[in-house]
């Protein structure tokens, strides 16, 4: 069985990357964060996308990312275009993106599925409703936080209020620009 993890970047006042953003505001938001990202960093990331099998994201994440990363000439971007990409939306009628695939019905049931297959992990990017109801479904395996030393002040945070999960630490890892990348497993 394979495992899912949600890898996600948040600012210390939780706020995580790219959530609740506009068009106009998005670029100045990401670069906010650059800035704390080291080579090491940016290895542990690519590692992380390289032990993986692939993608599970939601309408938002697809959209963001499809403007963002094909076409990009680094080894981060090659293997995301790469990997194949299950998308789970109800309103989009078509995927584009190079290896991804349109997933409808019962979100539970088809990550289930998935899950149960042979292979790699699979890697959610953010915190969004996808990874919430895998969360609140017990089919989150690993929550990775990459902690930025920033307070943004606003955006969305990475839990609703009224989510609630127990989580055990299982790894740390600071990195030279001041992030902090802590690993939870949730505790059903």
């Amino acid at each position: 069985m394979r495992n899912i993890i949600a890898h996600t970047v948040v600012s210390l006042d939780g706020v995580f990357e790219g959530a609740a953003i506009s068009e106009e505001n998005r670029d100045r938001h990401i670069s906010r964060f650059s800035p704390y990202r080291d080579e090491a960093y940016l290895l542990y990331e690519l590692g992380q996308a390289l032990a993986c099998g692939a993608l599970l994201m939601g309408r938002t994440t697809y959209e963001d990312f499809t403007k963002i990363w094909p076409g990009r000439p680094d080894p981060w971007s090659d293997r995301v275009n790469a990997m194949p990409k299950y998308v789970f939306s109800s309103t989009l009628e078509q995927v584009e993106w190079n290896n991804s695939t349109l997933v409808r019905g019962d979100v539970i049931a088809e990550v289930t599925k998935l899950k149960q297959q042979e292979g790699r992990d699979l890697l959610i990017y953010g915190h969004g409703l996808l990874a919430e109801t895998l969360l609140k479904h017990h089919l989150l395996d690993v929550l990775d936080l990459s902690i930025h030393p920033l307070v943004l002040g606003q955006g969305k945070q990475l839990f609703r209020q009224g989510e609630t999960a127990a989580l055990k630490l299982v790894a740390t890892k600071s990195f030279s620009k001041g992030i902090v990348n802590l690993t939870y497993e949730p505790q059903y």
